[in-house]
């Protein structure tokens, strides 16, 4: 039969042989990608954090994404180091993780990370020298209060923004860092987002987007030395590479071979303050949700999206054209920033 086979394809024109290879071809790769994507996303083991180092260190832990991280974290029997700047929340996080993980150690370090960085990113080295530090957590962010133009955004919020979303992350991880390459171990996971990576753009939400992805090289390069440079408006807008997630894949490559696995991941909308999401959905995890698929991650690819649902999504948004997708946000956008100047209205009244 095989050679009955073999002879109808030798008798069939070159042209039509060439479209049987290059169709055979694709369906061999579309399965080779789908097995995978089912292997990765469901069969493969996570990777046990503990052998990286007994402490994790987390920015952002009081609430959401970073929240449920600490939890998830002392479950797997990690003593944290939870950085954010309300020591009443703090504290709040650390006693319920403790009420519930009692053989968990627990040190809480106050940053403001929109205020003085250095003073606390100094405060974080004072609180982990001697550690055995081998998972950081970089999740700190802010974001709008609502959707608005990138006219109606005002100088602080700016400021904050590229301050605590890029600026932090780059001095925690500097702070974190020296020690994992002592130790030869770790792990690094930078939380980035959809909004950078995955849809074409987020409008009415500009500058968030940006700095969730892009800073201007020179800044960095700066910032490993210690110098502070001013970042202005346009400059925000239209002299940025990738930032999160290249400064990520840098890292990756950078200290693969000293036994350092550094990450971004990138989640779409997970049910959480900063989203302005309550409910959790298919499409949309709860962030405990989101923080236990996020960990069977760590380690593995320099870019992941962990919670699956959300490669599904991905895949949509590359088969459709981009100015469709364009169209869809604006109009989401446009209708969140109605609502938002509609809560303001009320609060002056």
């Amino acid at each position: 039969m095989a050679d009955c086979i073999l002879e109808q394809l030798k008798s069939q024109p070159t042209w039509l042989l060439l479209l049987f290879s290059l169709g055979s071809f694709s369906l061999l790769k579309l399965s080779i990608s789908f097995l995978n994507w089912a292997y990765v996303n469901f069969l493969r083991p996570a990777k046990n954090l503990k052998k990286y180092g007994s402490w994790a260190v987390i920015t952002g832990p009081t609430d959401g994404i970073g929240k449920s991280f600490a939890f998830q974290l002392a479950r797997k029997g990690l003593n944290l180091v939870l950085v954010g700047r309300n020591p009443s929340k703090l504290e709040g996080v650390s006693g319920a993780i403790k009420s519930k993980f009692g053989a968990i150690q627990i040190k809480t370090v106050v940053v403001d990370f929109s205020g003085e960085l250095e003073d606390g990113v100094s405060r974080i080295k004072a609180a982990i020298e001697g550690l055995d530090v081998g998972l950081l957590i970089n999740n700190v962010g802010v974001s709008y209060p609502y959707a608005r133009f990138f006219h109606e955004v005002d100088e602080k919020l700016l400021n904050d923004l590229i301050k605590v979303n890029v600026v932090g992350t780059t001095k925690v991880t500097q702070a974190v860092l020296p020690g994992m390459v002592e130790r030869k171990k770790g792990a690094i996971v930078n939380i980035g987002s959809g909004a950078a990576i995955v849809i074409p753009s987020d409008p009415l939400y500009s500058v968030y987007a940006a700095t969730k992805a892009l800073l201007i090289l020179l800044a960095v390069d700066l910032l490993h030395f210690g110098v502070k440079i001013e970042i202005n408006e346009s400059e925000t807008e239209l002299q940025l590479i990738q930032y999160i997630d290249q400064f990520s894949r840098c890292l990756y490559v950078e200290y693969k071979k000293s036994g350092i696995d550094v990450q971004c991941q990138v989640p779409l909308y997970v049910a959480t303050k900063m989203a302005s999401i309550r409910r959790s959905s298919f499409f949309v995890p709860s962030a405990d949700g989101y923080a236990r698929a996020a960990l069977r991650w760590i380690g593995y690819e320099p870019r992941c999206t962990p919670y699956w649902p959300h490669t599904l999504l991905w895949a949509v948004a590359n088969s459709v054209p981009e100015s469709a997708i364009d169209a869809w946000r604006l109009k989401f956008c446009l209708a969140i920033r109605k609502r938002g100047q509609l809560k303001d209205s009320r609060k002056e009244e």
